[in-house]
């Protein structure tokens, strides 16, 4: 009837576009952000691999092993996964899984996903690194700062500043993230509040100099820790309440 309201709610059939997602077999992050972002007329459909230093319910060791990571990018299970998510309504695979890239290099990830497109019947599949990088040449961007999950070390870190080097940019900061190793407690507020910490000095710290270092509102390498940083507490709240934040 015409003016009648309708009793239902979208349930993700009305999409006009499918992105299927490749994601660690218990990490829920990918999914649940591009369904934060994505209008109601895109839907998302996830595929979950084995991911060998994830136990149930997403605990991690603080920091994760490279051998995993590599293995991820690596025959049979992405494949597999790959391959049974082509054959639901889906346009585009994207590959959510960035340290293998900083592992394998940019040749190696190159080289993965066209063997996934294959797996997958000729469906597009991209990846973090690779699109990022075709995202910041498309805005002309020439410096960049790396903030990196708590749980990468210092090894794996600098993969990827190597990474994003290799492909031509100016790495002015890379560290991982002083946030809680742990997934369920990066939260978006834990997120912003982090952000907020660094919008506070006005610049990215360690982004001056050939020291790495900004005066005192450098980021400071920790002591005795794993490739962690720990900011300059007291000069990041001083900041933070000379400018009413």
């Amino acid at each position: 009837m015409a003016g009648e309201v309708a009793r239902w709610r979208a349930d993700g059939w009305e999409a006009k576009v499918g992105i299927g997602v490749l994601t660690p077999h218990t990490d829920v992050g990918p999914e649940s952000e591009l369904r934060a972002m994505a209008p109601p007329t895109v839907g998302i459909v996830a595929s979950r691999v084995d991911f060998g230093a994830m136990a149930a319910g997403g605990v991690m060791d603080p920091t994760i092993p490279l051998g995993p990571v590599r293995a991820f990018a690596e025959p049979p299970y992405v494949d597999e996964a790959a391959e049974l998510l082509a054959d639901a309504p889906i346009d585009v695979i994207a590959f959510a899984f960035t340290s293998s890239a900083y592992v394998i290099g940019a040749d190696g990830e190159t080289s993965m996903l066209e063997r996934l497109r294959v797996r997958a019947g000729g469906i597009p599949v991209v990846a973090t690194c690779a699109a990022t990088v075709k995202a910041l040449r498309l805005l002309r961007v020439d410096r960049v700062a790396l903030f990196d999950p708590p749980w990468f070390d210092a090894e794996l870190n600098s993969m990827g500043s190597d990474y994003y080097r290799a492909a031509g940019f100016d790495v002015v900061y890379s560290s991982p993230s002083e946030l809680p190793s742990s997934q369920q407690q990066i939260t978006p507020a834990a997120l912003h509040g982090y952000g907020r910490l660094f919008s506070a000095l006005g610049e990215v710290p360690g982004s001056r100099g050939s020291s790495g270092h900004s005066g005192s509102d450098s980021v400071q390498p920790f002591p005795g820790g794993s490739g962690a940083s720990r900011t300059r507490t007291g000069d990041l709240l001083g900041a933070i309440q000379r400018r009413g934040l």
